[in-house]
């Protein structure tokens, strides 16, 4: 028993120390791996031009809208604040630092939600040799991986990432979510790389404070993850994954970005894994977890007109069927918010299998206007999920239209979201 005890509290201390490290000095650094993302998708508003040498960038986003409500309720209004700062800096000799922090408020407060939140996103210390071969990263980073843009199967550190929710784009919330804690060393070489990466259990779940660092909820597990990707041609490039976690087998994944023309570039990610279903885990079933498949392919054709359409094939082993959802429905609200609170966080798609039609046109008419939207729809029981935004970009100040739309009949999963439409005004300002 005495061994026990000494064991746990080395145990603590271990864990101790390593928060201290992350919440004081570090995170990931958002180093050459990022820089080499597939499609190089740029979602999240960027920064003033004027101010693109800054380390600093910060932004305030003011919207109001309208919310249309389900169930004969009647419609409401809505309003969001939120203040969006990040800052990166040599520190000389190679190393770099950084930080990266959301604060949002939004009423009305979807349930089992905070109306208040911070999202310290990242905080990292990063380091480089002179050849640029090395690197190696401590702290919270987010580490986002695979090309695909609706679902990334590959992308594994994206569990829990979601601490508020303020748009339906995917790419955005990609961007924009909170990153794992972390140590990260890399080896580049000539088209290709490898990584190795430990994110140790730092907590046993979320925390619900609402200013709370909550390294619990994307460190709640001992995990290890080894990447090599490769260009294997100068129109083809692949990526392999391994996943190791406690208490689990090893996970396998794998993506595949190709050029096909000068217009047309196709992608495609896989991972296999232990899981448990979602429905299971939604209704305390007891089912033991199981290997599934989960997968996303897709095609991206940009038009002469800079119009670039994307069509995204997914598909979720854990995810759920007809019947799996109709015995959610049959647990009532709770179910259903339980359901939310597991899919949400971590951008997971809840049904088996789905479909993704996703647009941007630059320059719409003006070079200063963008159009920005995607649909969803539930393969399973044909539920739709709509939004779109006309964004107009001056120097310092964007504004924005947004609108969304869940539509699909009273048992599917889009058609029972409690808001059917919201329409809302946005405006950014860039410091």
């Amino acid at each position: 028993m005495p061994n026990d005890c000494n064991h746990m509290n080395r145990s603590k201390r271990r864990r101790a120390g390593l928060v201290a490290v992350l919440v004081l000095a570090a995170a990931f650094a958002a180093s050459a791996q990022d820089d080499l993302d597939a499609l190089q998708l740029q979602a999240a508003p960027a920064a003033a031009a004027a101010a693109a040498e800054s380390n600093l960038h910060a932004y305030v986003e003011l919207a109001a809208g309208r919310v249309e409500r389900r169930g004969g309720l009647s419609s409401q209004d809505g309003r969001r604040a939120s203040l969006d700062l990040r800052y990166a800096a040599p520190l000389g000799a190679g190393w770099r630092f950084g930080l990266s922090d959301r604060l949002d408020d939004v009423h009305p407060v979807a349930t089992g939600m905070r109306a208040t939140t911070n999202s310290l996103r990242e905080a990292w210390l990063g380091w480089r040799d002179a050849a640029g071969t090395w690197s190696a990263d401590l702290g919270r980073i987010n580490w986002r991986r695979g090309p695909a843009y609706g679902y990334n199967p590959t992308d594994y550190f994206r569990s829990g990432g979601l601490r508020a929710v303020t748009t339906l784009d995917p790419v955005t919330l990609r961007e924009t979510r909170m990153g794992t804690g972390m140590l990260r060393v890399a080896n580049l070489w000539a088209g290709g790389g490898a990584t190795l990466a430990l994110a140790p259990k730092l907590a046993d779940g979320p925390s619900q404070g609402a200013s709370a660092v909550d390294l619990g909820a994307t460190n709640m597990n001992d995990r290890a993850l080894i990447g090599v990707n490769q260009r294997l041609s100068p129109s083809v490039s692949a990526e392999g994954s391994l996943l190791l976690q406690r208490g689990t087998s090893a996970t396998f994944g794998a993506s595949l970005t190709a050029l096909l023309t000068d217009s047309i570039v196709a992608y495609g990610e896989w991972s296999s894994g232990k899981s448990r279903r979602i429905d299971d885990i939604v209704l305390a079933t007891g089912a033991p977890a199981r290997r599934v498949q989960q997968a996303a392919v897709g095609l991206t054709w940009t038009l002469p007109t800079a119009l670039a359409l994307t069509l995204e094939a997914e598909y979720n082993g854990a995810g759920v069927d007809r019947a799996g959802w109709n015995a959610v429905l049959a647990g009532g609200p709770a179910a259903y918010q339980a359901y939310q609170a597991l899919i949400q966080p971590g951008q997971d798609i809840g049904s088996r299998r789905a479909w993704l039609l996703y647009a941007t046109q630059k320059g719409l008419g003006l070079k200063q206007l963008d159009l920005t939207g995607f649909v969803r729809v539930n393969a399973v029981d044909h539920s739709r999920l709509a939004w779109a935004e006309l964004r107009y970009h001056w120097p310092r100040f964007d504004a924005a239209l947004q609108w969304n739309l869940a539509s699909g009949g009273g048992s599917t999963e889009f058609g029972v979201m409690p808001y059917r439409q919201i329409v809302q005004l946005v405006g950014v300002a860039y410091f």
